[in-house]
């Protein structure tokens, strides 16, 4: 932890994002991850700070990731897997309920957190066909919770995906138990602006948490529909210096990017 008089460098949003989501992980958990994207920056600093027997998996048949030195990339995952098994695997896991987070990204989330990474337009006639969701549907449907990483933009916080690539709540809090889905679902929206959860009755995304320097109507303005607030949203607190260190060796900023973006302070 850090001193309380020591000055921590600005972070950038995305930076922020991972430093969130990777205080949601608990230690001794199982985290599906993708790639060298902002869900496994968020395992690895997890698993290298406040969780250490946290286990990585990645979508690419990587078990056990432990990457304590070096950039994140996909070759590097690999060379820190403890094994590597076939993808078909991983998605057994999954299903079989062994996973206790996935982290997902999307282009689109609605109200009750269903996810789009599919098609934009009608799907027969697309106006853009996406790359797909990968282990998205999965991971929604059999990881204990969900983590979903997202830009609050209003073009991607809809009203109604145009095509659902992973079931979030559905319509209401009755329909994942109606599909036979075991996990919870998503538990946790973490944007470059602030945090949204499902309301425990509606399952309908509140704003919970803002980022430091957000306002509410900010956050709104960046949303496609009527979006609820918390009686009381707490202030994200900052990155720490570790945890931005942890950061950055994982995922180098870019020159003259370093510092841009939310201040930070110490916590």
């Amino acid at each position: 932890m850090t001193a309380p008089d020591v000055e921590i460098a600005p972070c950038t949003a995305e930076e922020l994002m991972a430093v969130v989501a990777a205080r949601a992980v608990r230690d001794r958990q199982v985290v599906l991850v993708e790639g060298d994207g902002p869900g496994a920056v968020a395992a690895q600093l997890a698993r290298r700070t406040h969780a250490p027997r946290t286990t990585v998996l990645d979508r690419s048949g990587a078990v056990d990731v432990r990457l304590d030195d070096g950039a994140l990339t996909e070759r590097s995952v690999l060379d820190a897997a403890l094994t590597v098994v076939a993808p078909a695997e991983i998605d057994g896991w999954v299903q079989a309920g062994r996973v206790d987070v996935g982290f997902v990204t999307a282009v689109q989330i609605d109200r009750h957190a269903n996810l789009n990474a599919t098609v934009l337009g009608e799907y027969d006639e697309p106006t853009e066909r996406l790359p797909g969701g990968g282990a998205t549907a999965e991971a929604a449907a059999w990881c204990g919770e969900v983590v979903v990483l997202l830009p609050h933009r209003l073009r991607s916080f809809v009203e109604q995906v145009d095509f659902v690539t992973a079931v979030g709540h559905g319509t209401g809090p009755h329909d994942r138990a109606l599909l036979g889905l075991r996990g919870r679902g998503p538990v946790r929206v973490v944007t470059d602006l602030g945090v949204l959860e499902p309301d425990p009755e509606t399952v309908e995304l509140v704003l919970t948490a803002l980022h430091p320097g957000v306002d509410v109507e900010q956050v709104r303005a960046e949303t496609g529909w009527d979006l609820q607030v918390a009686p009381e949203v707490v202030t994200t607190p900052a990155p720490t210096a570790e945890e931005l260190a942890v950061v950055r060796s994982l995922r180098p900023p870019a020159p003259g990017t370093a510092g841009d973006g939310v201040a930070g302070s110490a916590v």
